[in-house]
C-alpha cells in the first residue's frame, strides 16, 4: 500500500467531510472546532452534528468539486489547508480554509472557513 502524502490525506479528509456523514463528522472535528460559514453563520461541532442528523439524504447527496488546494505546514501537528469549492446542486462558488491538528496520530479540523466567491 503506498503511503499518502501529507496533502492528499488533508484533501481526502476534507472532501469525507463534505457528505456531512455524521461518523465523519463525528470524528474529524475537533470538540472544539468552530466554523464561519459561507451564510455568515458560527458553527460549532455540535451545529455540525445537528445537521447531518437532521436530514442525512439531503446533505448528503450535495456535491463538490475541489480546485486549488493547497496546505501550509503551522507546525509539526499543525496544518492550514486552503481551496476553492464548487458546489454542484446551486454553482455555489466558496473560498476555503480549515486548520487541521494532529492530535495522537488523528488528524482533527479545529477550524473552518467558507467565503462566497465571484
Amino acid at each position: 500500500m503506498e503511503h499518502l502524502s501529507l496533502k492528499q490525506q488533508i484533501l481526502d479528509l476534507e472532501k469525507q467531510l463534505m457528505t456531512y456523514d455524521y461518523n465523519e463528522l463525528f470524528e474529524h472535528l475537533a470538540d472544539d472546532f468552530f466554523e464561519y460559514g459561507s451564510s455568515g453563520n458560527i458553527f460549532d461541532k455540535n451545529a455540525q452534528l445537528d445537521v447531518a442528523r437532521e436530514d442525512p439524504t439531503v446533505t448528503n447527496s450535495i456535491t463538490y468539486t475541489v480546485a486549488d488546494f493547497s496546505i501550509k505546514l503551522l507546525a509539526s501537528d499543525v496544518v492550514l489547508a486552503t481551496y476553492r469549492s464548487l458546489r454542484h446542486n446551486d454553482n455555489k462558488l466558496v473560498l476555503r480554509s480549515s486548520i487541521w491538528k494532529n492530535t495522537q496520530g488523528k488528524w482533527q479540523m479545529i477550524f473552518h472557513q467558507g467565503t462566497p466567491a465571484k
